[in-house]
């Protein structure tokens, strides 16, 4: 598998490693949701001979992860709502989102899920979370700045249980997120030069927007209060 840090998301390589090193991705309809997430949809292209499905939500997203993919055959990019696509009922073996649902939406796009997944299908989802239920300010203007909408870790599996998801497996991530911020900080201040143009741009509006974020995390203690989880996830 790439290095971790070439998937630039909380969780880093480590949501994938954990999927791998439980379910068997050969030839599955596959879905990944979210923003930068290409360099997740170029392993499973390589894993699978089937085409991936990945869906964006803005046309900025959609264009850097086109030039980035622009060499994988394998890999349809589109722009979709995340909680109205345009699949059809139990199209998908598997969809994956890491980092990517943790939002205000996330109650419509899980009912679009389930809408899309088949009976028998896995649902790999890595969600920000909040370790602690009472925050300081700065880290709720963190949430609000990201449009983060953060579960307790502790109610995680609960909410998808009372979506009627059985919980296959579940990992505490939380420790991936200082090397993903020392990652971000790093690539903000020098390594920015060593990417080619098409990085850049895919990576320059994602950078600028979590910097402080990565500040507050790194500086001012926003890792005592901001965690994240995967689950490996079924229907019922």
């Amino acid at each position: 598998m790439k290095n971790q840090t070439e998937i630039l998301l909380p969780g880093l390589g480590e949501q994938l490693n954990f999927l791998f090193s439980r379910i068997n991705i050969d030839d599955k309809n596959i879905l990944v949701i979210g923003s930068n997430s290409g360099e997740i949809a170029k392993i499973f292209s390589g894993k699978n001979s089937k085409q991936i499905e990945l869906i964006v939500e803005d046309y900025e997203s959609l264009i850097t992860t086109k030039l980035v993919l622009d060499k994988v055959k394998n890999i349809n990019t589109k722009i979709m709502s995340f909680e109205h696509t345009d699949f059809i009922d139990h199209q998908f073996d598997l969809i994956y989102a890491q980092a990517s649902i943790s939002n205000s939406n996330r109650k419509n796009i899980v009912k679009e899920i389930k809408r899309i997944l088949k009976p028998d299908g896995v649902f790999c989802v890595g969600e920000i979370v909040k370790l602690q239920n009472i925050i300081p300010t700065f880290v709720n203007d963190i949430f609000e700045t990201s449009d983060i909408d953060p579960i307790e870790k502790k109610d995680l599996e609960k909410f998808y249980t009372e979506r009627n998801f059985v919980i296959s497996d579940s990992k505490d991530l939380s420790k991936s997120l200082s090397e993903f911020y020392l990652t971000v900080a790093e690539l903000s201040k020098s390594k920015m030069k060593d990417l080619s143009e098409n990085e850049k741009s895919y990576y320059k509006k994602y950078l600028n927007q979590i910097k402080h974020e990565s500040h507050s995390f790194l500086k001012l203690g926003a890792d005592k209060f901001i965690g994240f989880k995967t689950l490996i996830i079924k229907k019922k």
